[in-house]
């Protein structure tokens, strides 16, 4: 891969196709009738199966971790957390163990002058509507070396070595913290120069596309999501002016690009919110020790044989699953699912503070942090979980969130969280503006940051969490409001 380049004027490239007004290969009215076609041609089957049906999956006799007969995919096992916080500091959880990392690519390539990605209409079991909008390529270190003994990751070729392309990013960033133990995934986007082999399930779509559809609910996938948070968005002062030009001044767009590109004054300095993280991350507590999965009971989780689920019906559950569909690199099979008990929120407040848009971010202290915290959304619970807490251990501005007026909410959307391992979990996400009243002193594991300061950060692993990229990817999307 040749070198990457100065990342603003890899910035100015994506911001130009993200406000062009050039058509890519289809409208949107197309591309709901291409995810339908997809849909109806893929008929996936998802049907729930006890454990002890479940063929070449089972529970190991030495640790009695569910996991393949292979070694190799994933497995559920225990795992023991200790932390500092004063509720429910201590506890044994299952969690979704996967050492390998993941491959995330996006292919993008030039047409007319304008940037264009290459996306494709993926089906996973655990999808709310079957297919949704994926990257390029999306596969796990056994999907892409031939583990699971199906066809060829299709387009790989392009991330390996083998297909000369420039590199425009290439991170390793985190998964869910509170389900996963330690799982990471490469995220890259590469620029392609040659012709790109045709296929019914890929189309090419300007970022001004992918973004308008990111105002709908459960269009664009997760791991879309994180690959388009990471592209670069400061910008040097001529490519920063032309592009505000574009926007209404004054307006919330304006503002928010205004953020992104690097404009305006920081509250805080990059250096010192640097060390604010390694402050956090050197004094937070976080002891983490992967147990015997039958550990777990003695926290109120229970195990039959079909389901693992706490005895208070919280947070979530796994359960079995054989899949069936007409148009994969595997045309069935069988492997646990986790699903969320309920709906998460995940709300990102934002603030005019020394004339620059600024995000409250919060450093979280999670199960399966690589770690022992990253940055997340202000809010980013399951409320339905903290319904017995007590006041002092409800999580900080959930109320204020919840009953926020619909004047001051700027993104709401319904979006999935990944549907290779999860089954129909589902967030909301929230980008909300709070009045000029609304406290900006600095509170304990909390800090206004710049559109611009995050995914700065994004140019580096083990920064910000899953969950803030997703917000990040659809704060973008409010830069060039639907149509």
């Amino acid at each position: 891969m040749t070198q990457v380049p100065e990342r603003s004027h890899a910035a100015a490239r994506f911001f130009s196709c993200g406000n062009s007004q050039v058509a890519a290969s289809s409208r949107m009215s197309e591309t709901h009738q291409w995810l339908h076609k997809v849909t109806e041609r893929q008929q996936l089957e998802v049907s729930r199966v006890p454990f002890s049906a479940m063929d070449r999956w089972g529970f190991r006799p030495e640790d009695g971790s569910l996991a393949h007969d292979s070694g190799m995919f994933f497995s559920v096992q225990g795992i023991h957390v200790r932390t500092d916080s004063a509720w429910r500091p201590d506890w044994i959880q299952p969690i979704i163990v996967q050492p390998e990392v993941g491959f995330l690519g996006l292919i993008v390539k030039e047409f007319h002058g304008t940037l264009h990605l290459l996306v494709q209409a993926k089906t996973e079991p655990g999808n709310i509507n079957t297919v949704q909008i994926s990257p390029t390529v999306q596969a796990t270190r056994s999907n892409y070396t031939g583990v699971h003994r199906g066809s060829r990751v299709r387009f790989f070729e392009y991330f390996d070595g083998t297909r000369p392309v420039r590199t425009l990013v290439d991170v390793l960033q985190s998964e869910q913290g509170a389900w996963f133990f330690h799982k990471r995934n490469r995220n890259v986007i590469v620029e392609v120069f040659d012709d790109i082999p045709e296929h019914e399930n890929f189309r090419w779509m300007t970022l001004k596309q992918l973004r308008t559809l990111l105002h709908l609910d459960n269009v664009v996938n997760m791991d879309l999501r994180t690959i388009l948070s990471c592209i670069p968005t400061v910008l040097g002062r001529t490519d920063a002016e032309r592009l505000l030009g574009t926007v209404p001044e004054g307006s919330f767009a304006y503002r928010l690009l205004h953020s992104f590109i690097g404009m305006g004054n920081p509250q805080l300095n990059m250096s010192s919110i640097l060390s604010w993280i390694t402050d956090i991350r050197s004094r937070r507590e976080c002891v983490q020790r992967v147990v015997p999965l039958h550990h777990i009971d003695r926290y109120g989780w229970v195990r039959t044989d079909h389901s693992i689920m706490h005895e208070e019906k919280k947070y979530f559950e796994i359960f079995g699953a054989e899949i069936r569909t007409s148009d994969r690199e595997v045309k069935s099979w069988m492997q646990p699912l986790l699903s969320p008990t309920s709906t998460g929120l995940l709300a990102l407040l934002v603030k005019q503070i020394n004339g620059t848009l600024h995000a409250l971010v919060q450093m979280r202290v999670e199960a399966g942090c690589l770690n022992i915290a990253e940055l997340a959304p202000t809010v980013h619970c399951q409320p339905a979980n903290y319904a017995d807490a007590p006041p002092e251990h409800q999580p900080p501005y959930l109320d204020y969130v919840l009953t926020l007026p619909r004047t001051r909410i700027r993104y709401d959307s319904l979006q999935s969280e990944e549907g290779g391992r999860f089954h129909h979990a589902e967030n909301r996400y929230m980008l909300a503006e709070v009045t000029d009243d609304f406290p900006d002193e600095h509170r304990a594991g909390y800090r206004w940051m710049t559109f611009g300061q995050i995914t700065s950060l994004l140019e580096h692993s083990h920064y910000v969490n899953m969950q803030l990229r997703s917000l990040i990817a659809c704060a973008a999307a409010c830069t060039t409001p639907p149509g």
